[in-house]
Formats: C-alpha cells, sequence, structure tokens
C-alpha cells in the first residue's frame, strides 16, 4: 500500500521549516492510525514530485521520523511504518502507582532514576505539602518505559521524614512507602494538555512540540496530611485517563 502526499494537505505559509510541517503531519497520520504499520512510504523522488518539494526536505522529515521510532528503513526496500503501542487506559479515580498499572497488564515496568536527592523546597512543594521552615523534600526523577517503549517522565517530592533515603526508590516509589507504612490513601489530579520540550521529547523519543499530558497529583494519609507531590509528563498517543461518573442519591 503506497500513500500519496498532497502540499496543499500539510503545508501552511509562515508556520515553519516545510521539513518539520511535513514531518509533523506524517507523524499525526501513523500516531493516528490513518497510516497502518507496514505501510511503504512514497521513494524520496516520487515524494519530492508529489509534495512539490526538495528531496532534502522529505530526507530530514523521514530521518525525524526515524528517530522518533515512527518509521524504518529498510536497506534496499524502503522506508516503512512502524506498529506503534496500544493505547493503555488509567483510572483517574483509582490510586494505583506505573508499576502496578503496567503488571495489571502484564507488561514490564522499567525505571530509569534521572536524579535523586535531598533539596530545599520550592514555593511549590511548600504549598503542596504544607512544609514548615527549614524541612527539606526528597526528590526523585524518573523515566518510565514499559517493553522497551518510553511513557513517561515523573518527578516526584516528598517530606524528608516521609522518604529519607531517595535512592532506595529503583522501580515503584508506592512500594517503598507501602514497607514503611507512609503510602498515600488518596489524591488529587489534575490533567492539562501541553507541548513537549526539547528535553522531554529527546527522553520520550518523540518529537519536540508533540503533544502529551501533564498530571500533577498531590497524595495524602489517611490522617489528611499531604506527603507526595508528583508531576508527570506521559505520552498522550499511548495513554487515555478516564474516570467514572455516578449519578448522585
Amino acid at each position: 500500500m503506497q500513500i500519496s502526499i498532497d502540499q496543499k494537505d500539510w503545508y501552511k505559509p509562515k508556520h515553519g521549516p516545510r521539513y518539520q510541517q511535513l514531518h509533523r503531519y506524517l507523524a499525526d497520520q501513523i500516531l493516528s492510525g490513518d497510516l497502518q504499520p507496514n505501510v511503504q512510504l512514497p521513494t524520496e523522488r516520487l515524494f519530492a514530485q508529489e509534495a512539490q518539494i526538495s528531496r532534502v526536505t522529505v530526507r530530514q522529515a523521514i530521518a525525524q521520523l526515524v528517530s522518533d521510532g515512527l518509521v524504518e528503513q529498510r536497506r534496499g526496500a524502503g522506508s516503512f511504518v512502524l506498529p506503534q503501542a496500544q493505547k493503555l487506559e488509567q483510572s483517574l479515580s483509582s490510586l494505583v502507582s506505573f508499576t502496578e498499572t503496567m503488571q495489571a497488564r502484564g507488561k514490564s515496568s522499567e525505571s530509569t532514576v534521572l536524579s535523586h536527592g535531598m533539596f530545599t523546597p520550592t514555593p511549590d512543594e511548600v504549598v503542596s505539602l504544607g512544609l514548615g521552615s527549614g524541612v527539606r523534600v526528597a526528590r526523585i526523577e524518573r523515566l518510565r518505559s514499559s517493553d522497551g517503549i518510553m511513557m513517561a517522565i515523573e518527578e516526584s517530592s516528598l517530606p524528608e521524614n516521609i522518604l529519607h533515603q531517595p535512592e532506595k526508590v529503583k522501580t515503584s516509589l508506592y512500594a517503598v512507602l507501602r514497607a514503611e507504612g507512609r503510602a498515600p490513601t488518596r489524591a488529587l489530579q489534575r490533567v492539562t494538555a501541553i507541548n513537549l520540550t526539547a528535553k522531554e521529547a529527546r527522553l520520550l523519543k518523540m518529537a519536540e512540540g508533540a503533544a502529551a499530558l501533564k498530571i500533577v497529583r498531590v497524595g495524602y494519609l489517611a490522617s489528611g496530611r499531604p506527603i507526595e507531590l508528583t508531576r508527570g509528563i506521559y505520552r498522550s498517543d499511548i495513554y487515555d485517563f478516564v474516570t467514572e461518573l455516578r449519578l448522585e442519591a
């Protein structure tokens, strides 16, 4: 199956270089499922001819798709759309960790610790966690993946008397907290749509400016004390966050 690309479908004057606009258009087509796995892209020459652009522009756009993990170039055969991970539904009404979510779906759960340590809290951490003067926070930033696919970036902050050894967190933060009897029993979450920065895109192996979901969660002990502030960036092409609504009596 071949595709045909008309410049009027993707190019808008003053909206950035042509190769970036073409890349975004093709990435959206792949992530939406309009371009199915194993579909072969036109040759560089035919692509340039049909889209009325230079072969250099086509080459730059395809190279970015390859870097994003959306397209594979096969020697002597051409460029083909790669299969993408199926979307995962995660309930907003259940307090479960990334690790537990993956395990429930029979998937692996991996974490790469990007940074950790004890820090002077930011104003946001002071307010969200109700911290007093002189209290430090344990902060840990992790890159979360499953079956080799980068899925989320999470940064968690907790009072030092809740998590006094952030280096102990290797995979599941909640597993460490439960082992010490300090895991949150409820949480408030806010979900917003964002576009990835260059750093976030590089970590998640996506295009800069790609759509993503940002979740800010504050977790509370049964006593009502806030003890966890987590900021997470999740791939919107993989994650769907759902919630159940009930009619009150």
